[in-house]
Order: C-alpha cells, then structure tokens, then sequence
C-alpha cells in the first residue's frame, strides 16, 4: 500500500488514470481505497477499481470515497454463477447533466438504445438522452437468464446487515488463520522442521487489509495439495505458481466447515511429512 501512494506521489504528474484492484487476486490484500483516490486526485489523476474480489465481500463507500469509477463481475462473492453479467459505478461528476451544468462537454462513449431515458428512449429523436450514472452505458437489455441469479443473491444481501456480515467474516477468517498457523506449527515439529515453512499465509495478518480470503503457499506441491483436498470434497482455487486460495464466505459457510477444511488439509500434508519423519 505504500508503494502505491509513493508511485503516486512520485509520477502522479505523468498518470492520467490510476486504475487498481480494490482486493488483490493474488495475495487477497484489501487496499485503502479512500487513500489511492485522495493521492490521485491531489495529482489530477482520474481512478478507478477493478473490484471483482471485493463486491460482495468487504464494505464499499464508492461515492463517499469519491472514486471516479469501477467495475466488477458478479460471479464470485455475489454467486450468480459463470457468465453472470457485470456491474458498474460511475461517480455523479461525470453524468452528462453535472458536466453540461459546468460548462463541460458530455463524456465520448460507445453508446446503446438501452442506455437511454426511457421516457425518450421510444422518440427515435436520434438525440443524446442518457440514463445518468451506470445505466447510460447499457447497450441492450440484461439477458432475464443471467439477471434472475443475481437478484436472488441480491435480495438475500439486501436482507442481512452487512455490520453482522464482516463480523462474522473477521471471526470465520480468523479463525481460518489460527487453525493453519496451530497446524503448520504441528507438522513443521512432527517432521523435525521447525525453520521450515509447511503452510504459509501470504495475505496480510491485519483483518483491516483483508476480506474473506487467505493465499496459501506450501512446502509440497500446489498441484498435489489441490488434489488431495480436491478428493476430500473442498474444492480450492490455485493461481501459479505458488498460492492456493481458501475464501470461507460469511453468507453462507459455518465454523464447522472451517475445521472440516483444515482436517481434510491436515491428511493431505502429512502424506508426505509422516513420510519425511
């Protein structure tokens, strides 16, 4: 995080647009986004955020943060499953209104019938009448399919409070955490390598830097170790060449599970470390 805002200090006067992850795929590190937006606009940077690992996932203030936009896929935390359609936010300065009110030109855009007022929308004025905000860049309609998942998700996030949700994320995660911190410690000792790593956690130990996932790295091979669990019924995102991605979801994943992951983790490491000893 600190070497985002001095890159942004440093070259800010050469960036016209910074555009970052809001969680990062790789090491699940949640980034201060009020801060990035602060640093680029002090330099007259336009930013924005790719958050297809933090919809859903951590809180998002977009608009009190004063980010210019963002985007994201519906798919992971929100589950409305492959091929689920995208969202988009788009900060009020930038609506055709706001800018023709400053004296502005509206914003150059590929634009689509489905992207206008729909009280005009039927005119055939052949005149420029946007949705303000996201919706003035819709080309078509949503495919019904693809929209109906998603409302269900929705409606079920529409109906929790979203302080419960992140409290029990900082307790389920954290209590993720433990568990392989106490295991690693086990297996390391059993196999007479007490300065040697079995399970390593890459993503930040801070609950503010964080959402639901964890980056795990191991000593055996990730190919191996996502087999084994693979075989024991968790099924577990590897991204190469060294994390496995373990993300026990508040909305829907028990503590009992957590437990069940690190058993079935516990017999998939010690295949190879009961051998070493």
């Amino acid at each position: 995080m600190e070497d985002i805002l001095a890159c942004i200090a440093q070259y800010g006067d050469e960036i016209a647009v910074v555009f970052l992850p809001g969680v990062q795929y790789y090491t699940g590190q949640l980034y201060d986004m009020k801060k990035i937006v602060a640093a680029g606009h002090a330099k007259n940077c336009i930013v924005g955020f790719d958050l297809a690992h933090a919809i859903g996932n951590v809180r998002l203030n977009l608009h009190d943060w004063d980010v210019d936009f963002a985007a994201w896929c519906t798919y992971k935390y929100l589950n409305s499953g492959a091929g689920g359609i995208g969202g988009l936010f788009f900060h009020k300065r930038w609506h055709d209104d706001e800018l023709l009110e400053s004296g502005d030109e509206p914003l150059v855009r590929l634009e689509g019938w489905w992207g206008h007022r729909f009280e005009t929308r039927f005119k055939m004025t052949n005149k420029r009448d946007l949705i303000p905000g996201a919706g003035g860049f819709k080309l078509s309609n949503a495919p019904p399919l693809l929209v109906a998942p998603l409302m269900a998700s929705l409606e079920i996030y529409d109906s929790i409070s979203f302080d419960d949700f992140l409290r029990k994320q900082f307790l389920l995660t954290g209590y993720l955490e433990m568990l392989l911190l106490d295991l690693n410690q086990t297996l390391s000792s059993r196999a007479n390598e007490s300065t040697t790593t079995v399970i390593g956690i890459f993503t930040p130990s801070d609950p503010r830097q964080r959402g639901s996932q964890l980056s795990l790295t191991f000593s055996a091979p990730l190919e191996t170790v996502r087999s084994r669990l693979d075989s024991r019924g968790f099924v577990c995102d590897v991204r190469e060449p060294h994390v496995l991605r373990a993300a026990p979801s508040p909305l829907y994943n028990s503590f009992v599970e957590v437990l069940r992951f690190i058993q079935a983790l516990k017999e998939s490491l010690e295949l190879d470390h009961t051998k070493a000893a």
